[in-house]
């Protein structure tokens, strides 16, 4: 009698669901690479710029861009660089990043420009560390070949121009004016954090100008009050570049994020083969 032929069946067993709480949902090897690409190009460019820059300068009066033309350009073009670099860079990690599986698109989205504003993040603390430790061991490197002859090299003010300015006169020049121009120098400096020049301040600076010059006392003090001016007025001017092109800084650094952000969504969206 024939047997009836049994066959195996495997075994249902249940498949566990994927839990997507035990997978990290930062790619930070995309954010790295993302990273080093954005800090390597933002350096390239701004090597470049900055020798564009100078080569537009000129000692000439009438040849090359204008000092205020060059800022302006310095300018535009630290914001250029910062959109491209940053916008390559989040686009690298867009598609470098794993495949998310069974997550809704709202969350892949934000996964997306979360990473891109990670590469931001990333590559401006890391070219902020690199150029700060440049600087240090430029600075460094520059006092330790100083040292030597520190002790025989005067301090060069920033108001050096207009204490020089105070002591003009047909008389030549003398070594030993050298301790005077230094302390009326430091008389300027406290005065212009002061904001003001004091009255026996203008009146010491007013007789050591006449005594120094041969001219008048009203004239001396006179030369005094007007030098203190144009001192405050380069001071506030400096003090208002630096306020402007920090305002720049902070506007391409938004930009730069913004930037980075959406072009990790577009890589991430061309990564999962998503219409755009």
């Amino acid at each position: 009698m024939v047997q009836p032929i049994r066959t195996l069946e495997t075994p249902q067993f249940p498949v566990p669901a994927r839990n997507e709480a035990s997978s990290s949902g930062v790619a930070w090897a995309a954010i790295a690479s993302g990273a080093f690409v954005t800090a390597a190009l933002f350096l390239a460019l701004l090597a470049l710029g900055a020798g564009v820059g100078l080569s537009s300068l000129s000692p000439w009066s009438n040849s090359g861009a204008s000092p205020s033309a060059v800022g302006i350009g310095a300018l535009l073009w630290l914001t250029a660089v910062e959109l491209l670099s940053c916008a390559i860079g989040g686009y690298v990690a867009g598609r470098l990043r794993t495949k998310w599986v069974d997550v809704h698109s709202d969350e892949v989205y934000f996964r997306d420009t979360a990473h891109g504003f990670l590469v931001w993040a990333v590559a401006f603390v890391a070219t902020a560390a690199f150029l700060a430790s440049a600087s240090t061991a430029w600075v460094g490197g520059e006092n330790r070949n100083a040292s030597a002859s520190r002790s025989e090299t005067a301090v060069v003010d920033a108001n050096r121009y207009f204490i020089d300015s105070l002591f003009r006169s047909a008389q030549p020049p003398s070594t030993a004016d050298e301790a005077l121009r230094s302390e009326v120098g430091l008389i300027f400096a406290h005065s212009l954090r002061q904001r003001e020049l004091s009255e026996s301040d203008r009146g010491y600076v007013a007789d050591t100008v006449a005594a120094r010059t041969g001219i008048p006392r009203p004239e001396a003090e006179q030369r005094v009050t007007d030098t203190f001016t144009r001192a405050q007025q380069a001071t506030d001017t400096a003090r208002k570049a630096v306020a402007h092109s920090l305002y720049w800084l902070f506007v391409a650094l938004l930009l730069g994020a913004f930037a980075a952000s959406l072009a990790a969504t577009f890589g991430g969206k061309q990564r999962d083969h998503a219409h755009i």
